[in-house]
């Protein structure tokens, strides 16, 4: 109950402060996000609310930012494209099942696989499409675009330095806009981006036959976008966990991304889960507890219904500078001393990792390329296995597996002496090849007459030879 009370109420100031501002940048990413899907705005907005306001409640990771993100928007594009909107919403439904499953089933124990390397490549390359995205908004639209977007920048980068009771980003927002308004600047601003809807969300069934073959349509899809959006999810909560240096239910925050995109799809919106960017501006405008992600999801359809008028007149160059200084507090820039001092194999998974999330676009096939490249290395250098021949005593030293059994048989390839012994005291079986591999070279040996013996082995090594033998 006092852990509970802490999440909710141990920093409400902060936490609604924090929770008005990403309500505020969640509306432009929102709207992107239903123009690439090719669904109505209102979809993604719908989204970013309730999966917002959910999760506050389920999550496992207090301060998180989960709605409607670009991850999952792509993953939707085809479908919408080839079977429309009610399909749509029952592949979100169906991810919500799936994510609740894997969510029970400890699918967030997987992440102690996921190196630090790969994490690094994560985070930076997150840091680089934060920053990408916000381009369309700021390249060739003329100078007074860049002296907004360069003077919310000085605006969030300087105002904490002397004045902190109200983030940075809310006093950048509110004071350019009142500029942009009151000078009669023409610059985009977020109505230019696509109509707002003027209620709430409703609660129906998406009017699709009820069969086979519709799961057959909309599962790969769904285990698609329940990977997507776990993977995201989970490490973005890692890093939140790293910039508040506090621990989080990843488990539980499995469930809670269940939770809401199941619901969510029965209220009209499209498949969500954590962002970034948003979740990164809660931390740093001091949203540390589930309050800020309530107000977030609750301010949002406030601002829609009730200020839709004078929201849509915020500057998009404003919420872009805002973005870019996300950007640039995302990336690590200490990533540059790891290339320099890290082992070589590390440096190279971290730059791969990077490359492949902006080449694909694609969080999960990033980090999943990243992990693969990571486990190669690591197999690669610990594959290492040596004979040492000591007066007809074959020492073995290292591993035995598959990737190390080749070079183990070619050791014993040009060998002439009558009786032989094969020591694994510094060595360890660890598979079924190993077994085999051994077995091989006994074979090889007695048909050139010679006596084997194997000594050595410890106890689950032997265990695994006498098993296989």
């Amino acid at each position: 109950m006092q852990t509970l009370q802490q999440q909710w109420f141990g920093n409400v100031r902060a936490d609604i402060l924090a929770g008005i501002v990403v309500g505020l940048a969640l509306i432009p990413e929102a709207l992107a996000f239903a123009f690439i899907v090719g669904v109505d705005p209102r979809v993604a907005l719908y989204a970013s609310f309730t999966i917002a306001v959910i999760t506050a409640f389920v999550g496992g990771r207090p301060g998180l930012i989960s709605a409607a993100t670009g991850a999952m928007a792509l993953v939707l594009v085809s479908l919408m494209a080839d079977h429309g909107l009610e399909y749509v919403l029952a592949a979100t439904i169906l991810t919500g099942i799936i994510q609740l499953i894997l969510g029970s089933l400890g699918v967030a124990n997987l992440m102690r696989f996921i190196p630090n390397s790969v994490m690094l490549g994560f985070v930076n390359a997150l840091g680089i499409m934060i920053f990408i995205t916000q381009l369309p908004y700021l390249v060739g639209s003329g100078t007074m675009t860049y002296v907004f977007a360069i003077a919310t920048l000085i605006l969030v980068y300087a105002v904490p330095r002397f004045f902190t009771a109200i983030p940075a980003p809310l006093i950048a927002i509110v004071v350019m806009t009142a500029i942009a308004l009151f000078s009669g600047v023409k610059l985009q601003s977020i109505g230019d981006l696509g109509t707002m809807p003027s209620s709430l969300p409703t609660f129906f069934f998406p009017d699709i036959p009820l069969n086979f073959e519709t799961l057959k349509i909309i599962l790969p899809y769904s285990l698609a976008l329940s990977i997507v959006g776990l993977l995201e999810s989970l490490l973005t909560s890692q890093v939140l966990d790293d910039m508040t240096d506090t621990p989080s239910n990843k488990n539980r925050e499995a469930r809670g991304q269940g939770i809401a995109n199941f619901i969510t799809g029965f209220f009209g919106g499209m498949a969500g889960c954590a962002l970034i960017g948003q979740s990164v501006i809660n931390i740093k405008s001091g949203g540390r507890g589930r309050l800020s992600t309530l107000t977030a999801g609750a301010f949002l359809m406030f601002l829609i219904i009730v200020l839709g008028d004078l929201v849509i007149k915020i500057p998009m160059p404003v919420l872009a500078g805002v973005m870019v200084m996300v950007a640039a507090t995302t990336f690590n820039w200490g990533s540059f001393k790891f290339l320099r001092s890290a082992p070589r194999s590390e440096s190279i998974v971290m730059l791969i990792t990077v490359v492949m999330i902006l080449y694909t676009h694609n969080l999960a096939i990033g980090v999943v390329i990243g992990v693969i490249l990571s486990a190669l290395f690591f197999v690669a250098k610990i594959s290492r296995v040596s004979v040492t021949n000591e007066k007809g005593i074959y020492k073995i030293q290292g591993p035995l597996f598959f990737a190390s059994t080749t070079k183990f048989i070619q050791a014993f390839d040009n060998i002439n002496e009558k009786q032989i012994v094969i020591d694994f005291e510094n060595s360890q079986l660890w598979d079924e090849s190993a077994v085999g591999a051994i077995l091989k070279v006994i074979t090889k040996l007695e048909s050139k007459g010679m006596a084997v013996t194997i000594r050595g082995l410890n106890s689950s090594s032997e265990q695994l030879y006498e098993k296989l033998l």
